[in-house]
């Protein structure tokens, strides 16, 4: 029994994503990973780690709307580029069957990722980081409510007071600014940014095809590919 629970966990992959919420490729990204490792047969293999990574540490705690982010954080644009690159990225989600809406609003994620730590610690961190993601570029989830995150960790199996404990307080601080350092220090000058079973990273977000490359690189070829 101990030599087969052995070979299982030897069998286990691991992909670290570092996201950040208001990223439109991280929202993409993640999805084709998603989707890559859905056609393995062995997808069961395949754990997938949220590593916490903000796009802009000093946006402001209060609601801001989408065009005035932009237009703070990339100085010399207008609310026009804004709205082209956003068109551009809502023809690329709609086309992967995705959800996004370009009248969203911004603040500061740091509170957001504090309870990704968490819900990581659970084995939730992606579960939780992806359906927040889901509501907020499909346009149906304020994540800067903190009565949503609650609402959202509960549906994925989280203690719902616990993270209102820790929304009210500083904890997993630390760790939120550490998984940013080491992204850096592996080589990441943004993101989404991936690392297959600590061999691989992936900047950017890949094609299905790069990531199903990737993935039978660290893990060797499926048996077969799972039916649709």
């Amino acid at each position: 029994m101990v030599e087969q629970e052995r070979q299982i966990d030897q069998s286990r992959v691991v992909v670290e994503v570092w996201a950040d919420l208001g990223c439109p490729w991280c929202y993409v990204g993640k999805h084709r990973l998603e989707a890559a490792i859905s056609q393995r047969s062995d997808a069961d293999r395949f754990e997938i780690v949220m590593r916490s990574f903000q796009l802009d540490p000093t946006a402001p705690q209060e609601l801001e709307k989408n065009e005035i982010s932009f237009v703070r954080s990339h100085p010399g644009s207008t609310s026009d580029d804004l709205r082209r690159a956003e068109g551009q990225m809502r023809a690329i989600a709609n086309k992967e069957g995705l959800t996004y809406t370009i009248d969203r609003w911004n603040a500061n994620t740091f509170d957001l990722h504090r309870v990704v730590q968490y819900a990581g610690d659970q084995g939730r961190g992606y579960a939780f980081f992806s359906a927040v993601q889901d509501g907020f570029f499909g346009g149906v989830l304020n994540p800067f409510d903190p009565e949503a995150l609650v609402g959202v960790a509960e549906s994925v199996g989280l203690d719902g007071q616990r993270v209102r404990e820790i929304l009210a307080a500083d904890e997993y601080a630390d760790r939120v600014r550490a998984d940013r350092e080491e992204a850096v220090e592996l080589g990441s000058t943004g993101v989404p940014f991936m690392v297959f079973d600590r061999r691989v990273g992936a900047p950017g977000a890949q094609k299905v095809t790069v990531y199903s490359q990737l993935l039978e690189q660290v893990a060797g070829p499926a048996s077969s590919e799972r039916a649709s």
